[in-house]
């Protein structure tokens, strides 16, 4: 009942053609799906492209600040008519200490530490963020309010880097279909 359903939800998104789901039906193997289903996400705008958009776009943001300077960026970073606001991306900007500085979609937020606010699995999400942006660069999943979707709890992936040694950016994508990638390809600055 449960597999009907949830292929019955993929034909009606057209995320998978008819013939294969009538074949995925016919054929009672959970296999074929996992198959259908990487099939049809590297014919369609994948995950893996979402994931790549979005490091691009967070390695845009961070050449951005480094040009134009961390009071510009952060101005730019902040602003819902922006340049770093596009579709479902946009750039939050954090200190080391975990203090806002810039969150076009929680102004409200700018100014405020949140190294100890947890998500909604009680995960320090912002301190696992610094975490990686510490690192240089990488990716955290959490759970977090979607504001797109009348602030709904949902999956999300957030990828970070560092701009230097007193913040850092990062981005993040909804829904259950992003992962932190195993292999991705992208170009690091140098």
């Amino acid at each position: 009942m449960r597999r009907n359903l949830f292929i019955c939800l993929l034909l009606v998104c057209s995320i998978i053609p008819l013939t294969a789901a009538v074949d995925l039906m016919m054929s009672g193997e959970n296999d074929a799906t996992s198959g259908l289903l990487q099939n049809t996400v590297k014919e369609n705008n994948t995950s893996a492209e979402r994931v790549s958009d979005m490091v691009k776009f967070v390695q845009e943001a961070v050449a951005y600040a480094r040009d134009h300077g961390k009071e510009k960026a952060l101005a730019e970073f902040s602003d819902r008519n922006g340049s770093f606001f596009r579709k479902d991306l946009y750039i939050y900007a954090y200190d080391f200490n975990g203090t806002t500085l810039a969150h076009p979609l929680q102004t409200e937020l700018i100014g405020k530490s949140r190294l100890n606010e947890t998500d909604a699995n009680n995960e320090f999400f912002i301190r696992n963020l610094r975490d990686a942006a510490q690192n240089g660069s990488g990716f955290v999943v959490f759970h977090y309010v979607n504001p797109a979707h009348n602030n709904s709890v949902e999956k999300k992936l957030g990828y970070v880097e560092a701009v230097d040694d007193t913040w850092w950016l990062g981005s993040g994508l909804y829904g259950e279909d992003v992962t932190i990638p195993k292999e991705i390809t992208w170009n690091t600055p140098a």
